[in-house]
């Protein structure tokens, strides 16, 4: 997608070094937007393979609620595994595990994954139970009922949790717009991996709009992505540079079973991805 391109390319020629809490050292900018027309194709990378069923399985895990990170495992999804694996090896209980034996236990057995595989009130937590408000449902109404509301916003972020929580929301705030039969949304992220996370992100909303959308009865528009602090790892900067020789590819499409009327109610098997003709993926360590 050249609009990521264009983001890449910015943040190399125009981002400021900046230290990080991760102590990687970034190049950083302060205040992105990309626009997406869903009309136009399904916005997944295809300057790098970008592995779709992770990103399902994770929008599905949020939107269940869940916060602990056995879904993920059970059905070999690794991003989120780090953080509960680092707050494990300060335990009493490490034995020297690798990150696979922690996956496994996480796994087999369910007393370790209740103790070590929650993350806290995540996401999913949020977005179903925010001081006890299931924010989703509320949404999902309000746009059936009251369409031209300009107060259709889910919010991640929660400052009396954000203490409990392994890892703070990035993608923080989520508003939808209906017009004209027409849905879009605008996600708000404040911190954005730009070679790791964002291919993710987009892709994640992109992909809740079409959901939404197809529940709601209204045809896709726009995704608006807008990025607080946006930044390239400085370990990232030889992997997004050979993305940039990559000239993009025609967009996929995403097709969705037509069946499912409930958001709760999909399933990894109701999402088909057609067309999708990415180059090679191309690795890069995640910054914990």
């Amino acid at each position: 997608m050249k609009t990521y391109l264009d983001l890449c390319r910015h943040i190399l020629e125009n981002g400021q070094e900046k230290d990080d809490r991760t102590n990687t050292g970034t190049k950083s900018v302060f205040g992105y937007q990309m626009r997406f027309d869903l009309q136009e194709g399904f916005p997944l990378l295809t300057t790098k393979k970008v592995h779709l069923k992770s990103i399902i399985h994770e929008l599905l895990w949020f939107i269940k609620g869940d916060t602990n990170i056995k879904y993920l495992v059970d059905n070999d999804v690794k991003i989120w595994t780090d953080w509960p694996y680092q707050k494990y090896k300060q335990s009493m209980d490490y034995k020297n595990e690798t990150i696979e034996e922690f996956s496994e236990k996480i796994k087999t057995d369910s007393e370790f994954a209740s103790k070590y595989g929650d993350l806290g009130p995540v996401y999913g937590a949020q977005w179903r139970n925010f001081n006890g408000v299931d924010q989703l449902s509320y949404i999902l109404n309000e746009i059936k009922t009251n369409p031209s509301s300009r107060r259709l916003i889910l919010s991640a972020w929660n400052p009396a949790e954000i203490k409990n929580m392994a890892l703070p929301p990035c993608h923080t705030l989520i508003q939808f717009y209906v017009n004209k039969g027409k849905l879009s949304l605008q996600l708000y992220q404040r911190s954005g991996d730009v070679f790791l996370g964002i291919p993710f992100n987009i892709a994640s909303y992109a992909l809740l709009l079409l959901m939404v959308a197809q529940v709601t009865n209204l045809e896709p528009g726009e995704f608006v992505h807008t990025i607080g602090d946006a930044h390239i790892y400085s370990n990232h900067y030889e992997q997004i540079n050979k993305q940039l020789t990559r000239t993009p590819r025609a967009l996929p499409k995403m097709s969705l079973n037509k069946n499912i009327r409930h958001l709760e109610d999909f399933r990894i098997e109701d999402f088909t991805l057609s067309d999708y003709n990415p180059y090679s993926g191309i690795k890069g360590k995640v910054a914990v």
